[in-house]
């Protein structure tokens, strides 16, 4: 048999364990009784949410009095589903069974609706956009993340590298992460990914309207049918994996992977083609080129009686931000030694608030109260209202 990785052979073993007892005629309470331990762990080991012990293997093979050859068999599978795979080091990846199954997958078929997909990110951007989503994560569990997921981009340069098939909405293009600069970097390693034998990348337009993947990021994986277990043909089934805040689900039935065929189909067909998405991607990374040319800060914030300093500025883009700009233009002008200068933001116009980074520390030590510190934090945070994160730039 050919080698497989771990997260596959405890796939494998969850699927004979579960249909073992099935053929025993024994239900998990029966199974949790004679092993005197509790019916939710019998019911995770034949999911593979939870990896038997080599005594839970032999006790069960003697529970469904299997004869020697096929015990063997199990306590083998039950050893090579403990090897650890790059991905063990990293403490909190939270995606290891992914990771995992993408090793041992053909076919790769994505939908990502809000971000550019990892396959296709730079090291900057995936820490841009992680940090945005989890705010609140420590700055070890990041740099792990990061690192794993770049890591992960180097299964689609291997000898035998799975194909993917990438379908991105334009929203995730547009999304201003990290600044223009940042931006144009994402977009170029686009293209050079999309350029690849083994990938294939299509961008689902605006003007597609509303579709099934509108609100939805899942990844369809597909293994090669040649390499099937002598215990079951489903280990190697296809697998939909979905993500989201509330969690991240594999989904295995026949049903739901039908369905989510269905919506591939649909969102192929009212996608750019892939030449075209080429084209497209490459115009949008002309305009964010344009973007960051045209629009420079509107706001200056310095002392009074002298120009703006030309030292480094820390700069913020914000939409649709005009009452919380002038809500913080209220309290910068009460800043002492310091004059504001605001344009009238409209709606749906980008807004750049901008300050010499060396007069930060003297103007938040100014503030009159807390509670005004609490403010400005706010608005200068808020995802909301933020079209990129808060960056220097020279």
């Amino acid at each position: 048999m050919a080698e497989r990785s771990p997260t596959l052979r405890r796939r494998e073993l969850a699927s004979r364990l579960r249909e073992l007892r099935k053929q025993a005629g024994m239900t998990v309470d029966d199974v949790a009784r004679e092993l005197m331990c509790s019916t939710p762990k019998i019911s995770r080991i034949e999911t593979g949410t939870r990896l038997p012990t080599l005594r839970d293997v032999r006790d069960l093979c003697r529970l469904y009095r299997l004869d020697d050859a096929e015990q063997t068999r199990l306590m083998t599978i039950a050893r090579e589903a403990k090897q650890q795979g790059w991905w063990n080091k990293f403490d909190d990846l939270g995606i290891d069974s992914l990771i995992g199954l993408e090793t041992e997958a053909r076919r790769i078929s994505a939908h990502d609706s809000s971000f550019v997909p990892w396959a296709f990110q730079t090291e900057q951007y995936a820490r841009a956009i992680i940090r945005g989503i989890y705010p609140r994560m420590d700055d070890r569990i990041l740099d792990e993340r990061v690192i794993a997921r770049m890591t992960r981009q180097e299964l689609l340069r291997s000898p035998e590298p799975p194909y993917l098939w990438s379908l991105t909405d334009e929203s995730a293009l547009r999304r201003a992460v990290g600044g223009g600069r940042l931006m144009r970097e994402q977009l170029s390693k686009i293209l050079e990914t999309a350029a690849t034998s083994n990938v294939t990348m299509q961008v689902v337009p605006f003007e597609a309207g509303a579709h099934p993947g509108l609100d939805n990021t899942f990844m369809l994986l597909e293994f090669d049918s040649s390499v099937q277990s002598p215990f079951d043909s489903s280990v190697t089934s296809p697998v939909v994996f979905v993500e989201n805040l509330a969690g991240n689900f594999y989904l295995e039935r026949e049903a739901e992977i039908q369905l989510y065929r269905e919506v591939l189909e649909h969102l192929r067909a009212c996608a750019l083609s892939p030449a075209r998405s080429i084209e497209y991607v490459e115009e949008i990374r002309k305009s964010h080129e344009e973007l960051s040319k045209r629009f420079e800060a509107s706001c200056y914030i310095h002392p009074k009686g002298r120009s703006p300093c030309p030292t480094s500025r820390l700069h913020c883009q914000i939409f649709h931000g005009g009452p919380q700009l002038r809500a913080l233009g209220a309290i910068a002008s009460r800043w002492r030694d310091t004059t504001v200068l605001l344009s009238s933001p409209t709606p749906s116009t980008l807004t750049v608030l901008s300050f010499p980074t060396r007069y930060e520390n003297s103007m938040r030590s100014s503030m009159a109260s807390k509670r005004e510190s609490s403010t400005i934090s706010s608005v200068l945070r808020n995802r909301m209202l933020l079209a990129a994160r808060i960056f220097s730039r020279p």
